[in-house]
């Protein structure tokens, strides 16, 4: 593993592997025994979309692990004047030790790899999310003690979190179902990987997507980038909404889940929001402990 670009660059093992690390870290975390494996490491974080978490979660990971991060804004960086990735790539790749950027294309992602010399990091793309992923099959695992058997649901738009998702319940064995409505569903080629690889459906149909699901996940209706697109899709996505006539056909004891920021009444109700909450934020908290994992997988001598 030479960076995370996206999940599919990693197989089964190599994911439990980050999985481990991330729980051994959390217990040291919570424990106040401090681990500075990446001790005089930098990492550069380069943001062109916002965050909360991505930025406050790799800062204090790298914090924790005795290294530093440096928060790079495209409005401080030249690549936001227009010099070429590939040359932020090799600048950037002498005076730091790792790169996580978080920003629209893809292809931006793969540059940076392509043309620099240090682990790269996708903090998102508009095509997917890994370290998200990585911190919600943590989460999974911790409540259901194993993969095996699942069934996960996604209920929302095909989007970033969708393919990522897919790929990471796929990868690890749980049958994989995505509800989302015609025009807005996940990638072509991860859905026929999906299909090639392991159950998967994707439908309009959300009580069937949803039913005996032991996970289900949603994400917001529109997301950055989409905010002129908010109106036309919150009648496109008005009955795509985790409620309690989706809990009722899940599994009793389902668990669900939500990458954030959430709006209540509209991809999930207060209600069940509420209910789930301790999931939620521990999917928040986990972030912070897979990054971590990630981290030293990637930065570590």
């Amino acid at each position: 593993m030479k960076h995370l670009l996206k999940l599919q660059d990693l197989d089964k093992n190599e994911i439990l592997d980050i999985l481990n690390l991330a729980d051994q870290l959390k217990y040291e975390n919570h424990n106040k025994i401090e681990h500075h494996i990446l001790k005089g490491k930098t990492l550069g974080m380069i943001f062109q979309k916002s965050s909360t978490r991505t930025r406050v979660s790799f800062e204090t990971g790298m914090y924790q692990l005795g290294g530093q991060a440096l928060f790079l804004s495209n409005r401080d960086l030249q690549i936001g004047r227009g010099e070429p990735v590939e040359d932020t790539a090799r600048v950037l790749s002498r005076y730091l030790d790792g790169i996580m950027i978080r920003t629209f294309e893809q292809s931006e992602v793969e540059a940076l790899a392509k043309y620099g010399s240090i682990p790269i990091i996708n903090g998102l793309t508009d095509y997917c999310h890994p370290c998200q992923v990585l911190a919600d099959l943590m989460t999974i695992r911790e409540y259901k003690k194993s993969f095996d058997g699942l069934k996960f649901c996604f209920i929302g738009d095909g989007n970033n979190m969708a393919n990522s998702l897919i790929v990471g319940a796929i990868t690890m064995g749980m049958e994989c179902s995505v509800a989302c409505p015609d025009g807005y569903k996940p990638d072509a080629q991860i859905m026929k990987w999906a299909n090639e690889n392991g159950k998967f459906t994707c439908s309009s149909d959300i009580l069937e997507c949803a039913k005996n699901a032991d996970v289900l996940y949603t994400d917001v209706w529109a997301s950055m980038g989409q905010e002129e697109e908010k109106a036309e899709r919150e009648k496109i996505f008005k009955d795509f909404q985790i409620n309690d006539n989706v809990m009722a056909v899940a599994n009793d004891n389902a668990m669900v889940l939500h990458c954030l920021p959430a709006h209540r009444e509209e991809e999930i109700t207060a209600k069940v929001f509420e209910e789930h909450a301790n999931e939620i934020f521990d999917e928040a908290e986990n972030r912070l402990h897979a990054q971590k994992a990630v981290l030293v997988k990637l930065m570590q001598d």
